[in-house]
């Protein structure tokens, strides 16, 4: 179904003559099953062994060796007196060389197949849908899953189809799809139409993709596409219809001359030099030309050649000084014996680049790719997860130290560490602090340990730590166990206990009874909690609210001072909390902010009305300010001297990546990719960026222009990308 995110709920459903209710039917199962095939990608067709071995005789070196080859295999046939054994020597080193040379080649491309297979994992394999033959929700093979099926989804599981959301079952439902859109935290969700037709994906608030993740919430939709019509889909269908460029070398290999050397001497072939045999004088000249033919290959063009070809000239020059005056055709076929080694050479030396980029986590799944990024002149970087870590990591927080009239004070804090790892320090001032000194971030610690339905989690077949839940929120739990507000002893745990071990300490301390969930018109999320132990409250009973800063401070009567003291919140205090959060959430770092709240005094428990989500604003008022954190996806550490070792090359890195405009650019910032200087030029379009859609409406040769200057593309799709490498192409561009 075509624009399913500009339909209403009713006319997605009589589209495909469903209920929401009870789901398809076994004949509707059938036709639609018949009409739009299995839900599962083609698999590709891995190629044979004998395949992989006679691409390697692909290269047009590698065919003009073995010709040669089979040429002097055919002379030495001929060829009489005590020179018929030691004849067939030139020819025999020849063909083992290029055999070596196509093992080499197998052998790597086999290890990036088997690595590529691995990514497979990504794919649902289950779903749980709702059809007439069953009264309720039934769990069945994703592949089985057709247009037009009821299909539930709760936290935890893998988006199966693209799914036009028809009702959400909880206050919100929560989805992490960076690994269709890049975007680096969880994107809400809701039912209504998207009018805009040309929406990009990460517009499309009311549609699940296929191969996402549930982060928090519980909904129902119906199926809108299945396998190659998904959008993870037509990602694969366009990267397999697009036809592999060659690469440097082999352009310039196509374009050698030593045909035409050859051919211009048939005129000498007799002469007496060559014993006045035509045959010997054709040979003798095919030696030349392909001797030229390796010459030719210009070594400004290809870096990762130039050690290769100073070899191959050296072995060139060995079999000519051995020539005797005499016998110079022996001298060439030496030389030839000689440059045969020249595919093997380059393949060793382009597999031993593979093996040093797969200790980086790169995969290589075509040999001569090394030698193109060896003259890569443009590097096209996706964000999350590639330049980042694509691990919300919270790296400012403040808390309120004192407020004099209509002025308040405030203790900032920075936070190092940029993974799930709970390792990293707190500081002030630049210096190193203990978070138990400051009452404030006591309870700042403590609300965010319980305000949240996420925890980290340490895998040990992988050895690193990982969310559970939502990143957000996971990147508070790594936050409370980096500030060990309580000063627990953690000596000698585990990583497995390391992970949770501040977050358990609070827990212990308050007893969380229920949580209001976040909600779109609210902004916030709240939990109820009962302790004798951090209130001081009479009645032991709290409430910890976190949300967004403006929300939050709105309903704030009160702030909480040193640590301790409750203070009433003045317009023109909250303004200056709120210039600091707009601080935060703008210029270089782009911070995701969040405000930390409690009701000291909350309502009592009994009388909440749970199943009435508008009231839960009531509920979360009277609110006293604690404090705010602010976090972002961080750069990975070693991008940094990446980006520079790229600009001192001449490579121009460019960021296209879905996430929005304000974070790409403070990333971009961050990592050299933009620097002070071009955000100074005027009208180079370099500091500003471009998202998908400004891009679009530019015409042709704007595009191409702007493919020229721009060093940062925003909310993109699959689509865009592919069109900007293509102008960087057609500007001769080698891009990678």
């Amino acid at each position: 179904m075509d624009n399913a995110h500009t339909k209403t709920v009713e006319e997605v459903l009589g589209f495909f003559g469903v209920n929401e209710s009870t789901g398809l039917s076994c004949e509707q199962l059938r036709k639609n099953r018949d009409k739009w095939g299995p839900n599962e990608l083609p698999a590709e067709e891995g190629k044979s062994l004998w395949e992989l071995v006679l691409e390697q005789f692909e290269d047009l070196l590698v065919r003009i060796l073995l010709l040669a080859a089979c040429i002097s295999f055919t002379l030495a046939w001929f060829e009489e007196g005590e020179g018929t054994i030691t004849a067939f020597v030139e020819p025999f080193v020849i063909l083992l060389i290029l055999i070596a040379n196509a093992i080499v080649g197998v052998w790597q491309e086999r290890n990036a197949e088997n690595a590529i297979e691995a990514l497979k994992e990504y794919e649902p394999e289950m779903g749980k849908v709702y059809r007439q033959d069953k009264k309720s929700v039934q769990r069945v093979k994703a592949r089985d899953i057709v247009p037009g099926d009821i299909v539930e989804v709760a936290v935890g599981d893998k988006v199966p189809a693209d799914i036009r959301l028809t009702s959400i079952r909880s206050t919100t439902l929560r989805v992490d799809q960076s690994i269709l859109t890049g975007e680096s935290v969880s994107v809400l969700k809701h039912t209504d139409p998207v009018p805009d037709p040309r929406a990009v994906n990460q517009d499309k608030k009311n549609m699940l993709f296929s191969g996402t993740n549930i982060a928090a919430g519980r909904a129902i939709g119906v199926v809108v596409a299945t396998g190659v019509q998904t959008e993870i889909g037509k990602i694969r269908d366009e990267m397999a219809s697009t036809d592999p460029e060659r690469t440097p070398l082999q352009q310039k290999l196509d374009h050698l001359i030593c045909v035409a050397v050859w051919a211009i001497n048939v005129g000498h072939f007799n002469d007496p030099v060559h014993g006045g045999s035509w045959l010997r004088g054709a040979v003798y000249y095919f030696k030349i030309a392909v001797a030229l033919a390796v010459a030719a290959i210009p070594e400004g063009k290809a870096p990762p050649m130039i050690a290769t070809l100073c070899i191959s000239a050296l072995c060139f020059g060995a079999g000519f000084v051995r020539t005797r005056p005499d016998n110079v055709t022996d001298g060439f076929g030496r030389s030839l014996c000689s440059l045969s080694g020249l595919p093997a050479v380059i393949t060793t030396c382009l597999a031993l680049g593979t093996r040093r980029m797969a200790r980086k986590n790169a995969i290589v799944r075509s040999l001569p790719s090394v030698e193109t990024l060896g003259c890569t002149s443009v590097i096209c970087s996706d964000k999350t997860g590639t330049l980042t870590t694509n691990q919300m990591s919270v790296c400012r927080m403040f808390v309120v130290d004192n407020v004099s009239g209509d002025h308040c004070t405030m203790n900032e804090f920075t936070v190092t560490g940029s993974t799930y790892a709970p390792e990293g320090e707190v500081y002030k001032d630049g210096s190193l602090v203990k978070s138990s000194q400051y009452e404030g971030l006591v309870e700042l610690a403590s609300i965010c340990a319980l305000c949240n339905d996420s925890s980290l989690d340490y895998n040990e077949g992988k050895g690193v730590y990982e969310k559970v839940g939502e990143a957000t929120e996971t990147a508070l739990c790594c936050l409370v166990e980096k500030m060990n507000a309580f000063d627990t002893d953690l000596r000698g745990l585990s990583p497995v206990e390391r992970a949770t071990a501040c977050c358990s300490v609070i827990k212990q301390l308050m007893r969380k009874e229920l949580t209001l969930e976040f909600s779109r018109d609210r902004k916030s999320m709240s939990v109820f909690c009962s302790s004798n132990k951090l209130t001081r409250s009479s009645t032991g009973a709290k409430m910890f609210i976190k949300g967004a800063p403006e929300s939050v401070l709105e309903r704030c009567n009160y702030i909480r001072v040193s640590g301790s003291a409750r203070v009433p919140l003045t317009p023109s205090v909250r303004e200056q909390l709120l210039t600091t959060v707009r601080e935060w959430g703008s210029g270089r770092d782009t911070l995701r902010c969040l405000a930390m709240a409690t009701r000291d005094m909350p309502p009592d428990i009994h009388s909440l009305n749970l199943e009435n989500s508008a009231a839960f604003a009531n509920y979360e008022s009277d609110l006293t300010f604690v404090g705010c954190v602010g976090m972002l996806d961080p750069p990975r550490k070693e991008v940094l001297g990446a980006v520079r070792m790229c600009r001192q090359a001449g490579i121009r890195v460019i960021m296209i990546t879905g996430d929005n405009k304000g974070t790409a650019l403070s990333i971009c910032r961050r990592v050299g990719i933009i620097t002070e200087q071009e955000e100074q030029q005027e009208g180079a379009g370099v500091s500003g960026g471009l998202t998908g859609r400004e891009f679009d409406e530019l015409p042709p040769h704007l595009q191409r222009q702007a493919c020229r200057t721009v060093r940062c593309f925003a909310r993109v799709e699959p689509a865009h990308k592919s069109r900007i490498v293509e102008y960087l192409q057609s500007l001769s561009d080698i891009t990678a």
